[in-house]
């Protein structure tokens, strides 16, 4: 009988896009982008956030097949690309961003820039799309599909949180604390990026 869900699949998921959307480190961003805002408007913010970055990744999740068959891209080349995405992102990580985006007035800031790009941004928009492809593959397809959209959940609830109580974890944390946090962030986001870039090339290989 087939399981409902693939632990481990879950788990390579939900450890990846959390590295990559990185929960702790949007604290300091939200607080800069709402540094306007009451509390209850912060709330309305992080939420909205946080339903406009799923909306996206989940569209890409489901469409993403049909794009990729339109361009004519191979999963081997979507791994490979996302896999040095990946990388420029986890070096921003580790030598670290100090400029808060800007936003322009008269913008929802919960919609751009936060909902997207930086929560729903290419890569993790890329590694929803290489872990789908990779599920299309699989021979539990079901279980395949529930790991990947528990994983894509329980994430989006981890940023929610840490929105939602941001004042209180940035207290906790401290600047210090956050920087740790995000760098540490980066270095496991990098080791990805190389395992996605590895994978690519064996693929390419094989094919070839």
């Amino acid at each position: 009988m087939e399981t409902v869900v693939d632990a481990q699949l879950l788990g390579s998921v939900f450890v990846t896009l959390f590295v990559i959307m990185d929960p702790p480190g949007t604290v300091p961003i939200f607080l800069a982008l709402t540094a306007s805002m009451t509390g209850r408007q912060r709330v309305r913010a992080a939420r909205q956030a946080v339903a406009v970055a799923f909306a996206v990744i989940i569209a890409f999740a489901v469409f993403g097949r049909a794009l990729l068959d339109y361009l004519h891209i191979s999963l081997p080349a979507l791994q490979c690309a996302g896999g040095l995405l990946l990388l420029l992102v986890a070096l921003e990580l580790l030598t670290g961003k100090d400029e808060a985006p800007a936003s322009a007035e008269g913008v929802n800031v919960a919609l751009v820039p936060l909902g997207t790009p930086l929560l729903a941004g290419p890569g993790a928009i890329v590694a929803t799309m290489v872990f789908v492809q990779g599920a299309n593959k699989s021979a539990h397809h079901i279980a395949s599909y529930v790991a990947i959209g528990l994983g894509v959940l329980l994430v989006h609830v981890c940023l929610w949180a840490a929105m939602r109580f941001a004042g209180r974890i940035h207290r906790i944390l401290g600047d210090g604390g956050t920087t740790l946090v995000t760098r540490i962030a980066g270095l496991l986001l990098s080791a990805i990026a190389v395992q996605l870039i590895a994978d690519a090339v064996r693929a390419f290989v094989e094919q070839g």
